[in-house]
């Protein structure tokens, strides 16, 4: 999995590419608390070349999801690809977070 991070519009965009399960979840969670402490507002989560994701990295998002709530600060989803997007709507996730067919559509919002 590899992640790379880019500030728009004051908004952080975290790209994830691969794949997001019990092995790279770890490192998925690092990052989010990474940007958490570190202050930045609210977060956009861009899911267009992300391959695959488990359980692991669903509970991942739950977490980072609850403490950013917590923070008063927005975390979205843009551009998830066929089998990410299948496993959202099959975990009802679709009913908990804003997602958004793309990027621009997401920063615009």
């Amino acid at each position: 999995m590899d992640l790379k991070v880019e500030k728009r519009e004051g908004v952080v965009v975290l790209f994830i590419k691969g794949r997001l399960d019990a092995v790279t979840a770890g490192d998925l969670e690092a990052k989010f608390t990474e940007l958490i402490q570190g202050g930045n507002g609210n977060i956009v989560v861009s899911m267009e070349e992300l391959e695959y994701i488990s359980s692991a990295g669903l509970r991942v998002v739950l977490l980072v999801a609850k403490k950013l709530h917590t923070a008063g600060r927005k975390f979205e989803f843009a551009a998830l690809s066929g089998n990410v997007k299948d496993v959202f709507d099959i975990s009802g996730f679709y009913s908990l977070f804003k997602i958004y067919d793309t990027l621009d559509q997401a920063l615009s919002a």
